[in-house]
């Protein structure tokens, strides 16, 4: 009883004593920013909609068991270390003195509250799941060790993990997706506390003093969403933000003469591709022949056809002329310096006469209709590279419309596979290629975790197979001779249209420095203030 008795006073002390030290610290500083964003976020649900925007901004409220550095390599987080006891084993071992935004403490329990609720997140447009499913069992150590059992040897756990961002089974129970978009349950252990979230306009964060990982040094951030590339400008220039991403193309040169902002630009992780509906035999959806009737048989099913789709596109002339050189042609789903990339793979040659004679050969010498769909407010310039395909098309007797919209809208239609030919982007967050052709080209199979962004519903066995194998070896070398292997296949079949690697670039005002990142995200604590 005494004992209970002391803890108790001291614990309480504690607490004065750091929310004494919180407030004058509040007191003490003054310091807000803002910065304008590219894309609106869909959620402020951590487990609803795996998707960049969202992932980036959720990291100031909330935090995975491991995170990334700006190059992707994974560093500790709510889990100092981490190791591999057998092939199916893995120990993790958590961060202790760890507090949510409400006072409570973190330990392994809300990792397995978590793991749990990230598959039953109603209505998720893109599942986090895929990063969850190989794990079959959870064993609680005690309050800071826990023991992870998968069904099969999975090397990329740590790198699965580090995409599952934890939330408080305490303030989660029962709490739906509306329930963290109103801030009622957006309570986690990050930098930053949910202060306002107002959809396609603003999220506001406020400072979580006393934080584990060190102070930040904003007292408040907002993050506006500008997704017109010339309001975004404007607002920089005005002073109404103090750094924006994204910078539009045709600014770059302009904002890079003028002393009163600094640019800083990196190659991303982020491949732009596009997916053909193959999940029926007959027409997809806006696919017919040029009469506009629905066609006899899917054409995408045919690899002659998504090789002549492919080797009609003008690679340099959209990096070139769309991009404005500020993007790489691609050939697989990471630039070739990532793990698990080939060097074997080129960009297709653009060949508008041999995509021709391949369409010819497939039954379609005069060509078929189609409408392209993309999203207009997500990827650098995504409109206008769908515009651009669509004109290369007609060289090859393809009458292509174009039909763009807001991503919110697109994804959503693009889940329920809604569309024959789609324009999309995936940035790799693990920073290798297995993983992301499990999402993007394994077959569509949501209970083991594989294909799940596979709008395309591509499917070859013999790739499932090599991949698969890949993903249980725990052999570095030979997982990743393995990794090439499958990408080298699949990328041959041409499973999905591979186009360009985006450049990110980012513009700060005077004052201000960011430090770049491969996953394009935008984060208050990479941008500091010049002293």
């Amino acid at each position: 009883m005494f004992r209970l008795a002391r803890f108790g006073f001291t614990c309480l002390a504690a607490a004065l004593t750091i929310s004494l030290s919180a407030s004058a610290f509040a007191q003490s500083k003054s310091r807000d920013v803002a910065i304008g964003l590219q894309a609106a976020i869909t959620s402020m649900d951590p487990h609803f909609h795996n998707l960049s925007p969202n992932n980036a901004l959720l990291l100031h409220v909330f935090e995975p068991l491991i995170l990334r550095d700006e190059n992707q390599k994974l560093v500790p987080a709510l889990a100092t270390s981490w190791k591999a006891i057998d092939d199916l084993t893995w120990e993790f071992k958590l961060r202790k003195n760890v507090r949510f935004h409400d006072g409570s403490l973190f330990t392994a329990d809300d990792v397995v509250f978590t793991l749990k609720r990230v598959p039953d997140v109603p209505n998720s447009p893109s599942s986090f799941a895929t990063f969850t499913k190989p794990i079959i069992d959870v064993k609680v150590v005690d309050p800071h060790t826990i023991i992870f059992k998968t069904a099969t040897a999975h090397v990329l756990l740590p790198s699965d993990l580090a995409s599952v961002m934890i939330v408080s089974r305490l303030n989660g129970d029962k709490a739906t997706t509306a329930d963290y978009n109103s801030g009622k349950v957006a309570i986690g252990t990050g930098p930053y506390k949910f202060a306002e979230y107002v959809p396609n306009q603003r999220v506001v964060f406020k400072a979580n003093y006393g934080y584990w990982g060190g102070e930040e040094p904003w007292d408040k951030v907002t993050f506006k969403m500008l997704t017109n590339p010339a309001a975004r400008v404007a607002a920089l220039l005005s002073g109404d933000v103090q750094m924006i991403e994204t910078v539009p193309t045709a600014d770059i040169a302009k904002l890079s003469k003028d002393k009163n902002y600094s640019l800083v630009d990196k190659v991303s992780n982020r491949v732009i591709y596009v997916h053909l509906n193959q999940s029926m035999d007959k027409s997809p959806p806006f696919v017919f022949d040029k009469a506009g009737k629905p066609l006899d048989k899917n054409p995408f099913k045919d690899v002659r056809v998504r090789k002549a789709l492919s080797m009609a596109i003008n690679r340099d002339a959209i990096v070139d002329r769309v991009m404005e050189k500020k993007a790489v042609a691609a050939s697989q789903l990471l630039p070739d310096f990532f793990y698990g990339t080939s060097k074997k793979l080129k960009p297709a040659k653009f060949d508008p006469e041999g995509a021709r004679k391949l369409l010819a050969e497939a039954g379609y010498p005069n060509g078929f209709a189609m409408t392209l769909h993309g999203p207009n407010n997500r990827y650098i310039n995504d409109a206008n590279i769908v515009q651009a395909i669509a004109q290369m098309y007609s060289r090859i007797g393809i009458d292509a419309k174009v039909e763009t919209m807001p991503s919110a809208v697109y994804f959503t239609r693009a889940t329920k596979l809604e569309f024959g030919y789609m324009v999309l982007g995936w940035g790799t967050e693990s920073g290798e290629q297995g993983s992301s052709m499990r999402s993007l080209l394994a077959t569509f199979d949501p209970t083991k975790g594989m294909g799940v962004t596979n709008r395309g519903r591509y499917s070859n066995p013999a790739f499932d197979k090599i991949l698969t194998e890949a993903l249980v070896t725990m052999d570095d070398k030979k997982r990743e001779g393995m990794i090439q292997q499958a990408a080298e296949m699949v990328m041959g079949d041409v499973g999905l249209i591979p186009l360009h690697y985006e450049v990110s670039t980012w513009a700060a005002a005077k004052g201000f420095k960011y430090t770049a990142r491969t996953d394009q995200y935008s984060l208050a604590s990479g941008l500091k203030p010049l002293k």
